[in-house]
């Protein structure tokens, strides 16, 4: 039975700032959604030169001609006021950054986020990385209307994504990044037809949490299982990737390592234990081995490990730790 309420004309805000991002905004421009406005970060000094560098996000915006808002304060009048003046009634954030009450309460159809897991589970900063470092079989993304929280508002739309067994981070966030453009349009269409509903999130006793990613946090700890240390790397890769210190004779260098496989069988070698071979270089844990695939020396670029075993000669009784 066809709905009989009328179809409500949109003007969008879209909040972002990196290319997942940009996908979402690509999908509605694609569907011919009225976007009055793009907010995102300010131009940030990068690289050796230091050199001004604008957000996948603006620089979409400026190719397909919509008007660009890159405020510093976003409780600056000037910002708001500015705001108020594309006369937006949804605003739709991705990849952006915690808003104040005055600016997504502003439309008056409220304004959404699109998160890269499957609420309440893995709310905060790095979803991705932390599902796979967790072991996740499956993950998602999610649409949910802001509130005052991070990441625990009014839940809209889910979307399941199988994670392969030997997916890493870099290959995850792109499939979500299409299932999450696709998630985004089908909540704004869910909206203009007045046929959008929200259900609160549950208030689960164990979250599973997605902290944000340092150095420190980085830090390979050999003394886990296997597998654990197979998806930390994993889920680290291709960015920032896990490290180690690699013991070799007398130099300690830190080392970061991009691709590995495993093999779960018993040893006698000592935990951390380097064993290079012909073609093949392992790393002994507690219960296998983790033969390094790929990996970063210092200053050096990532590089097949046939490649390092050419040019780098690793000591007798080298380790890592």
């Amino acid at each position: 039975m066809a709905s009989n309420k009328v179809k409500r004309d949109l003007r969008i805000v879209f909040m972002g700032t990196p290319a997942f991002a940009v996908a979402g905004l690509e999908a509605l421009l694609a569907n011919n959604y009225q976007v009055v406005g793009v907010v995102t970060a300010a131009d940030k000094p990068s690289g050796r030169g230091r050199k001004l560098m604008s957000s996948a996000v603006k620089q979409f915006a400026l190719a397909h001609q919509i008007p660009l808002l890159q405020p510093t304060n976003l409780k600056s009048p000037v910002f708001l006021e500015a705001l108020r003046d594309l006369k937006a009634n949804l605003q739709v954030v991705v990849a952006f950054r915690m808003l104040p009450k005055v600016v997504w309460q502003m439309p008056e159809y409220g304004t959404f986020n699109l998160h890269a897991s499957l609420l309440p589970n893995y709310r905060g900063a790095t979803p991705i990385n932390w599902a796979i470092i967790n072991g996740e079989t499956e993950t998602g993304v999610t649409t949910f209307f802001i509130d005052e929280h991070i990441d625990t508002g009014a839940i809209i739309l889910k979307k399941s994504v199988a994670i392969g067994t030997e997916e890493d981070a870099g290959s995850l966030h792109d499939r979500l990044m299409v299932t999450g453009a696709q998630l985004i349009v089908a909540t704004v269409e869910a909206i203009a037809r007045q046929e959008a509903i929200s259900q609160e999130q549950s208030t689960m006793p164990h979250l599973k949490p997605a902290p944000k990613i340092d150095r420190d946090t980085c830090r390979i700890n050999w003394s886990n299982a296997l597998s654990d240390i197979f998806n930390f790397i994993r889920g680290l890769s291709p960015y920032p990737l896990a490290w180690t210190e690699l013991h070799n004779g007398e130099k300690i260098l830190p080392v970061k390592i991009v691709e590995t496989t495993k093999e779960r069988v018993s040893h006698q070698y000592q935990i951390g234990t380097l064993i290079p071979e012909k073609s093949t270089l392992k790393v002994a844990t507690k219960d296998g081995f983790l033969y390094l695939q790929k990996l970063q020396l210092p200053g050096k670029r990532k590089m097949a490990i046939k490649d390092v075993l050419n040019g780098f000669r690793f000591e007798e009784g080298a380790y890592m730790r």
